[in-house]
């Protein structure tokens, strides 16, 4: 690709650089200066980054929790697939309307006032459910209106967030710290939903909401104490970004977005992902209970697996970040995505679902960690912000996709309507390969 990253690596090291603390290791430790210098590693040695990570992995646990405790919850008192997709489709209108809004915020205004706000926010959502439900008043109305407030306030915590996520490292290692949030993020995809699951079965839902208000209540004492993230200043033409209105500011990104050959692409491979394979995930419950037969514990094994495989690969991109062939990864990857998505659809006995489920999980992270990487790299900082944000209406797309699978579970069965989004997925990833043919080039 012609485009390239917007902006350089600073000379100067940072403080905490991993080179200051190599200097003060005695003669015979070179297996640990061996291990200092594994890039991931070096990583953690920037403040800013490590309390970014932990608040990630809080927030990563709470909302693999989520997928099963809001999923089963739902179905509990519903009995419902539509519910299973609706009660994901409330959280698509807020990330419509508002995620351009949350992307010129995030490029106007204090970017860790708007993660703080809204880390209060969601736990205070998984609060309210707990006590509702051990009090034995929880409707399903209640379910529907936190999954509304919490996506109105993560609409508006991602751009800010990824935004932070670029200024807390070189750039040269941006790919590695997206990796690396992408591990724990997977991490939690393994252990969150095994957790739920547990909680459920021992304590019921109330118990894993319970728990997930645990988790932000540690993820926002990590970002107490960041020291990026403030009000913006000045962009890269002198003007205050505040002389610019809001929805030229808007429009500004969705220009330079579709303008970047890369960025576009990484977007619209999110997009088709997020429209036609992730929303797999939404009927869950419908394969765990009715036919797999291994209940919410099992559905929480399920998610468990897909997170080993993602796990797996996310590990890779941090290892290897910026040696790798980023565009034919995703291309590939995501293709292979929903084909493996197709095989699980098709299966009946739990322990090859699992199997599947690993391979999934594997091929899933070129559809997000890999296609974040290529949007935040290949845009300049000043409009970081509004790419990201573009970046998360895949989060619309996913709702309305988890919206439409329900309903086509409904009439044609959760087998059916899942291997056919999935395959037209991975035909759309197809096309975007031969109608934009520079993608493969991306680096």
């Amino acid at each position: 690709m012609h485009s390239t990253p917007g902006e350089k690596e600073e000379a100067i090291a940072p403080p905490g650089d991993p080179a200051s603390t190599e200097a003060a290791l005695p003669q015979g430790a070179g297996w640990f200066k061996t291990f200092l210098n594994f890039r991931p590693i070096r990583i953690f040695s920037y403040r800013e980054f490590r309390l970014l990570w932990l608040g990630q992995a809080s927030m990563g646990m709470a909302t693999w929790m989520d997928q099963v405790a809001r999923g089963w919850l739902i179905y509990e008192l519903t009995n419902s697939a539509v519910h299973l997709g609706m009660v994901r489709g409330v959280q698509a209108l807020p990330i419509l309307l508002l995620a351009p809004f949350a992307g010129t915020a995030a490029d106007r205004y204090d970017r860790k006032m708007q993660v703080m706000i809204a880390q209060v926010v969601d736990g205070s959502m998984y609060a309210i459910l707990a006590v509702l439900i051990m009090a034995g008043l929880v409707q399903p109305w209640h379910v529907y209106l936190t999954g509304f407030v919490k996506a109105v306030v993560q609409t508006f915590q991602h751009p800010a967030r990824a935004s932070m996520l670029a200024d807390s490292v070189p750039l040269s290692h941006l790919t590695n710290a997206i990796g690396l949030n992408s591990v724990v993020f997977n991490v939690s995809r393994s252990t969150g939903p095994a957790l739920a699951g547990i909680l459920i079965a021992a304590f019921g839902t109330g118990g894993s909401y319970a728990v997930q208000t645990a988790f932000y209540v540690v993820a926002t004492a990590s970002t107490i104490p960041l020291r990026i993230g403030g009000r913006a200043g000045a962009d890269s033409h002198g003007r205050g970004r505040h002389q610019t209105t809001v929805l030229r500011s808007i429009v500004e990104g969705w220009r330079y977005s579709w303008a970047n050959e890369s960025v576009r692409a990484g977007l619209l491979i999110t997009l088709f992902s997020s429209l036609f394979i992730i929303p797999f995930t939404t009927v869950l419950p419908v394969f765990a209970r009715d036919i797999l037969g291994v209940g919410a514990t099992g559905q929480g094994l399920l998610l468990t697996a897909m997170g080993v495989g993602a796990l797996c690969s996310a590990v890779v991109i941090a290892s290897l970040g910026e040696q790798l062939p980023r565009g034919v990864l995703m291309l590939v990857g995501v293709t292979l995505y929903g084909l493996s998505v197709v095989a699980f659809s098709t299966s009946r006995w739990f322990n090859l679902s699992m199997v599947l489920m690993v391979l999934v999980g594997l091929f899933h992270v070129s559809s997000h960690a890999l296609a974040q990487t290529v949007v935040q790299a290949y845009s300049t900082s000043e409009f970081r912000g509004r790419t990201m944000s573009l970046f998360q209406q895949g989060h619309f797309v996913l709702t309305t996709g988890g919206m439409v699978v329900g309903a086509l579970t409904s009439i044609l069965g959760a087998q059916w309507a899942v291997a056919l989004m999935a395959t037209a997925g991975a035909l759309s990833i197809v096309g975007i390969s031969l109608l934009q043919p520079r993608t493969r080039l991306i680096h």
